[in-house]
């Protein structure tokens, strides 16, 4: 079977970022993407903290902003000479100069080609994936495959753990590692939206140690994990269960298709764990497979394929699938194709 390359691998530009920002002597230039925001956000603060003197922030620091960057705003801020301070910092807010012009994207690779040393340059884009771009033309070939591309990209366990069991210290909570991959596998494992869970549970809960009925009780889970939650409700014949959580989805108005979407997902890969388990294959050939971000997620995945024999999950794709084509004639029934769809599932699971 052809193996699918994992999405995710070590950041070499990341690391180099890390190491430069450690000596005090960061590059002229980045483009600052990926999903990960609060750990961007953190790195350049701390880049901030480092280029720019205390007071005198509004003479070293320019920002500019989609609207308002052109080649020749950029260039007014890399001629702007620092105030006591060595080196000015400029950020630049999901400005796609990848897609202007050529005679602007020409501009703009002049400019970044020929940086002052007294410049640090950081693209910051939120809403673009550079990743996912094909970088062509003059500015393409300026910087496809450079270090000054950084990636900020979900953490693995063996760096969230740590950081989470740190954040419910200071609440003075305490979480051990299964607790904190549970918090992480709820709630999606970005960081932005672990903050917010943290504080949370930290104030819900009345003991000192986070139990999985704390996290339950008031985390809001991200799709995918309730798509989990409803087919561990059908391999224990808890069909009530499964259609209760369904119920809640429509009450929250969850779009339909994104429902659909993150439980046909969830039967996807439980049936190529279920492959993975005839095979003999092990957790780190699922999360090279789904190009998944942390091993915790195939480790489970593995242990609930065993539940049912591949048959049911190859029936369980086919109902989704077939599912979804319905909701693409038929959008305003949604419920009805969705409801139907989990009684199939529950009757396939456990025919009478």
């Amino acid at each position: 079977m052809a193996v699918k390359k994992n999405a995710k691998s070590d950041n070499a530009a990341l690391q180099q970022f890390k190491a430069a920002l450690k000596a005090g002597d960061p590059a002229r230039l980045y483009f600052f993407f990926g999903e990960e925001t609060y750990l961007r956000d953190t790195y350049l603060n701390r880049l901030k903290e480092l280029l720019l003197p205390a007071g005198l922030e509004d003479f070293n620091l320019h920002v500019l902003h989609e609207k308002g960057c052109t080649p020749d705003t950029l260039s007014d801020a890399i001629d702007s000479l620092p105030m006591m301070s060595e080196r000015s910092l400029i950020l630049v807010y999901d400005c796609d100069i990848f897609k202007a012009n050529e005679d602007d994207q020409n501009a703009y690779a002049a400019l970044l080609s020929d940086l002052p040393d007294y410049v640090c340059l950081v693209f910051v884009y939120d809403t673009i994936n550079l990743d996912r771009r094909t970088l062509k033309g003059a500015l393409g070939k300026l910087v496809k495959g450079s270090p000054a591309l950084v990636q900020f990209n979900q953490q693995d366990n063996s760096d969230l753990v740590p950081w989470i069991q740190r954040r419910f210290k200071s609440l003075g909570k305490e979480i051990d590692r299964s607790q904190a991959e549970y918090l992480i596998f709820t709630t999606g494992g970005l960081m932005t939206s672990l903050i917010p869970e943290i504080e949370k549970v930290g104030a819900y809960a009345k003991g000192s140690a986070i139990t999985k009925a704390d996290i339950d009780a008031v985390c809001d889970p991200v799709l995918d994990a309730v798509a989990f939650r409803m087919t561990d409700c059908i391999a224990q014949g808890d069909f009530d269960g499964a259609a209760g959580i369904l119920s809640d989805l429509f009450a929250m108005q969850q779009p339909h298709p994104m429902v659909l979407g993150a439980l046909g997902k969830q039967v996807r890969q439980l049936y190529t764990a279920r492959l993975a388990l005839e095979q003999g294959c092990s957790s780190a050939w699922l999360v090279e497979i789904w190009g998944m971000k942390q091993s915790w997620s195939a480790e489970r995945l593995l242990k609930n394929a065993r539940r049912f024999p591949a048959n049911w999950y190859r029936a369980a794709v086919k109902l989704t699938a077939e599912a979804d084509r319905k909701l693409k004639l038929s959008y305003n029934e949604g419920e009805e194709i969705l409801t139907e769809l989990l009684a199939r599932l529950a009757e396939e699971a456990h025919p009478c």
